[in-house]
């Protein structure tokens, strides 16, 4: 999910000023985009689709991008309380379907195997909140430095950082990423929460190291730490705020310090696929210009975390 280092940036006061505007996204979380996963016809409107000719020709005559996502990331991507797919995820690729003519198909799994699942032609791209980063890029294991596959081109699409919530009331006196030696942090697997996790550790005294679970998604990790089991967690920041308004209706977490590493959040392609992705980001440029990208992120409560335009391979 997040970038990767512990460099804190210099938004991170004003994104905090987000997590008031996320807890009225939480009441529209009922009324999203709808389910993404269903087919709706899309077919129909591909001839009066603006930018439906720059997709490659085997897009167009199925009519369907498969999009590999971890449905469990609210207010990313979640299912609502009556199954549907919803957050800023889909709908920014619902508005980037009627661009280019197709329907995009959200299909449920694990974080760290989306790439993979690219890589197996199992989906057409990768949308799950997902950092932009050298490593990624370039198929490098972030934590052991060697190349494991061919990696993959990111069309950046939001900015987020990184944060730390406790349970509400009890900080443990946790303010920063070096405040968790010698405790227990739960996070979600694969995750550059989880890079910086074992990143800090590493700088711990002796017999202080901090203790790391990690889970296939972030709502595991949270009901964990609901439970007691661990000082805190860490997820993106716009899901952090999320969990901690809406969890136990606000009474269950709370954030603690500030974002660190705030950087862009990008849609997977893989590196032989050049023509889908420029389409992509064509298509997030058209929906960018015609105010429809502010209108999700002003429904979701995340404009701090907005763009002004699509890029390629911008993270760092």
């Amino acid at each position: 999910m997040t970038a990767s280092s512990t460099r804190r940036t210099t938004a991170a006061h004003s994104r905090l000023a987000a997590v008031g505007a996320i807890a009225v996204a939480g009441a529209l979380m009922l009324t999203g985009c709808g389910d993404q996963t269903k087919d709706t016809g899309s077919s129909d409107t591909a001839a009066s689709a603006p930018l439906a000719d720059k997709l490659p020709q085997a897009i167009r005559d199925k009519g369907v991008i498969k999009v590999g996502s971890d449905i469990a990331y609210a207010p990313v991507e979640f299912k609502d309380s009556s199954g549907k797919v919803v957050g800023i995820d889909p709908d920014l690729a619902a508005a980037m379907g009627k661009q280019l003519g197709v329907d995009f198909q959200f299909e449920n799994g694990t974080f760290d195997t989306l790439i993979t699942g690219l890589r197996s032609k199992r989906y057409d791209i990768a949308m799950s909140a997902m950092t932009d980063t050298k490593d990624r890029q370039e198929g490098i294991d972030s934590d052991t430095g060697k190349k494991v596959g061919e990696g993959v081109d990111f069309v950046d699409y939001f900015t987020a950082g990184v944060s730390i919530y406790t349970k509400k009331g009890d900080d443990q006196g946790i303010k920063t990423w070096s405040d968790l030696c010698g405790k227990k942090i739960v996070l979600q697997r694969g995750t550059v929460s989880e890079d910086l996790a074992k990143a800090e550790s590493k700088k711990c005294p002796a017999g202080k190291k901090i203790a790391i679970e990690a889970f296939d998604n972030d709502q595991q990790a949270q009901t964990r730490l609901r439970a007691g089991g661990a000082a805190a967690g860490s997820s993106d920041f716009p899901v952090a705020a999320y969990a901690v308004k809406t969890s136990g209706g606000g009474k269950d977490f709370q954030l603690v310090g500030e974002q660190v590493e705030a950087a862009p959040y990008g849609i997977a392609v893989a590196k032989n696929q050049t023509e889908l992705r420029d389409a992509l980001k064509a298509a997030l440029d058209a929906v960018i210009k015609s105010g429809e990208y502010e209108k999700i992120m002003k429904k979701w409560g995340v404009t701090d975390g907005s763009i002004d335009a699509a890029t390629i391979n911008g993270g760092k």
